[in-house]
């Protein structure tokens, strides 16, 4: 167990390392100069990643008076996500909600390990038809999220390592709210 553990962390670690800090000057400089609103995607655990982003570049930072950003998880609408999903296919899922809903104004974060579900991938491509700029949070090799995006934030790893790509994830999330936190006490 401790011999898995410290392989983890160290795997962890050496990801970490490997993080492309120019994408994520390039993200925070996209939400500095969001004209509209934020919209968030994933499944899975990505979802879970899209809510915990809401709160804290939602709800965190206007609580502290930093920053009000108009930010929303199209996944945390169980009642819509799942009607869409029963009514016209689960690949429907967040396109539905965005279409005439997105503009050229807004930027979509597009979270998916794979960078291949197929969800994902038809809010991108009918959200950059409208004009609005991508931000693609991808893992493994990137998939087709990788290419579309106009700003990625790849995690390169061997195919199914979600818990890593998960965890970098997160840690941008961490970083970008940090980076506020620490802005306004300068």
């Amino acid at each position: 167990m401790k011999k898995f553990v410290k392989k983890y962390i160290k795997n962890l670690m050496s990801t970490l390392e490997e993080i492309d800090i120019t994408a994520v000057t390039q993200i925070i400089d996209a939400l500095e100069n969001v004209q509209g609103r934020i919209y968030i995607v994933g499944n899975g655990g990505s979802a879970a990643t899209a809510s915990h982003m809401v709160n804290d570049l939602g709800v965190g930072l206007k609580r502290r008076s930093i920053r009000n950003f108009d930010v929303e998880s199209l996944s945390d609408n169980t009642p819509v996500c799942s009607a869409i999903a029963n009514d016209i296919g689960y690949k429907n899922v967040f396109y539905m909600q965005l279409k005439d809903k997105i503009n050229k104004n807004d930027i979509l974060i597009a979270i998916s390990c794979s960078g291949n579900s197929p969800n994902i991938i038809k809010a991108v491509n009918y959200s950059k038809k409208q004009g609005a700029k991508i931000i693609g949070l991808s893992g493994f090799d990137g998939g087709k999220l990788k290419k579309k995006s106009d700003i990625n934030f790849h995690v390169q790893t061997a195919k199914d390592e979600y818990g890593l790509v998960e965890d970098m994830h997160m840690i941008l999330d961490h970083i970008i709210y940090t980076y506020y936190i620490k802005k306004k006490k300068q």
